[in-house]
């Protein structure tokens, strides 16, 4: 018998890389296995991990929302009930009363699409938002927008001719995702000294150089606000690329899991492209995607997101249904968490008051960390930080010198990983490195969230870290 080897493999996924659960997350990992072995030999007590947005992790202070998990208490056991009859609000029992009596039981598998009544909730939310009617049946719920996303490039994609058009930096699901179904990613660079703004020109030049290189674009994907950047989209810069798509008949992937992640409301808004498109009376195919993963919800692991058609036709809207149909149905508890993220208690409702606290602790504890963390980084010899306006994430650039990437070139490893492995190894704090996500050539950065509590002590150490590092190995003289 021939032995399973990794050269037996569909040799697609040897290109496939996802940095946020990458070498340094891995190592991370064997350190705090250490730690929790007692190990007394490392010089720090304990991991954090900010190299993901995973808001309810260890060693991370942001608490569930309380609305949401007594209704997932009551799905899971609705006899919660009559046994603590004192134990829940009024209206968390009517909700979960009316999610029971449409779904049965949260054992079962659901509607492919989704629950029906969820859908519509969804629907409702989108119209509220934009003010455009939403359509319950082009709505698919699904486990997390990264299985909407995965889903749609695997039906754009047609190997080897097809591309997408990915920013630079990106969140790495995309080129993970291309290379697994032999797409090519078309990148199109974000302008880091405007506040890391997408630029219509490079788009369009994207576009350009992909047909002189014998690929055919098939979609662009927009993140906003920006992971790992935080920018936000102004108005005008989304109607310049609803145009883009347009004269280049460009299916537009609109990933706006982080709209309710603005930390300067009077500066920047979020404005969904399903609302720029229907003011332009566009044609353009859109698709959106948000997710309970992040925003204040920070439901990770249960799994739950959707994505809404616009301008997509009766016979590919069969098509995705086909294809949702064979994973069966998205997880139930994930759909429950939809419904409660955009169908949170109303002032007057018995939740409300405690939804409130703890939904703006949330938003001013994101804000305020991102502002004293992009502070005090920006104050560093040796580098400069946005401060991002969405999301919850910084993406510094640190200006490593000449010494510093020779050194890294020695270990075998690029200039950023080198840095951020040395950050881990010294404080505990793991972070991605920029070319995890793509950068600009010669340019190096690095991505950490603002989910880390104590801020102060957290900030000290990357202050500290930072400043042996350049009192090692300098700094490059363009900083």
């Amino acid at each position: 018998m021939r032995p399973l080897t990794v050269d037996s493999l569909n040799p697609a996924l040897i290109k496939v890389e996802y940095a946020v659960r990458g070498e340094l997350a891995i190592k991370a990992e064997e350190y705090r296995v250490r730690l929790e072995q007692g190990d007394a030999n490392l010089p720090f007590d304990k991991i954090i991990n900010s190299n993901i947005g995973n808001p309810q992790q260890r060693n991370l202070d942001q608490p569930p929302i309380t609305f949401l998990r007594q209704i997932a208490a009551l799905m899971e056991y609705p006899a919660l009930a009559q046994l603590a009859p004192n134990a829940f609000p009024k209206d968390v029992v009517a909700r979960a009363k009316e999610l029971s009596d449409e779904i049965g039981s949260i054992g079962a598998y659901s509607h492919s699409q989704g629950v029906p009544l969820i859908r519509n909730s969804v629907a409702k939310y989108i119209q509220e938002r934009d003010g455009y009617p939403a359509n319950p049946n082009h709505i698919f719920l699904t486990a997390g927008a990264s299985a909407g996303v995965t889903l749609f490039i695997n039906l754009l994609i047609a190997p080897p001719t097809s591309g997408i058009l990915i920013p630079i930096p990106q969140y790495p699901l995309y080129t993970a995702t291309l290379a697994q179904h032999n797409g090519v990613g078309l990148p199109y660079h974000l302008d880091e000294t405007q506040g890391w703004s997408t630029s219509p020109s490079s788009v369009e030049a994207a576009v350009e150089k992909a047909h002189k290189d014998g690929i055919v674009p098939k979609a662009l994907v927009i993140i906003n606000p920006g992971n790992p950047t935080g920018g936000v989209l102004d108005e005008s810069t989304q109607e310049s690329l609803v145009r883009i798509c347009e004269k280049h008949s460009l299916v537009l992937l609109a990933d706006e899991v982080y709209q309710t992640n603005i930390h300067k409301p009077d500066t920047h808004k979020f404005r969904s492209f399903k609302k720029i498109v229907r003011q332009l009376q566009s044609p353009v195919p859109l698709v959106s995607f948000h997710s309970i993963s992040k925003g204040v919800i920070g439901e990770c692991g249960r799994r739950g997101g959707y994505f809404e058609c616009t301008n997509i036709s009766d016979d590919v809207l069969a098509m995705i249904y086909k294809m949702v149909s064979v994973g069966l149905c998205p997880p139930v508890q994930g759909q429950v968490a939809v419904d409660t993220m955009l169908r949170p208690p109303k002032e007057g409702d018995e939740s409300y008051p405690l939804w409130k606290k703890e939904t703006d602790t949330i938003h001013e504890a994101l804000r305020s960390r991102l502002k004293t963390m992009a502070e005090r980084l920006n104050s560093l010899p040796g580098m400069s930080c946005v401060d991002s306006p969405g999301a919850m994430y910084l993406f510094p650039r640190i200006y490593l010198s000449q010494k510093a990437q020779e050194a890294a070139h020695a270990a075998g490893k690029k200039p950023d990983a080198f840095y951020a492995l040395q950050l881990l190894d010294e404080t505990g704090i793991c972070v991605i490195p920029g070319s995890g996500f793509g950068q600009n050539e010669g340019e190096w950065h690095y991505r950490l969230t603002c989910l880390c509590p104590g801020v102060d002590e957290y900030v000290g150490k990357l202050e500290a870290f930072h400043r042996r590092f350049v009192e090692k190995y300098g700094t490059d003289s363009a900083a």
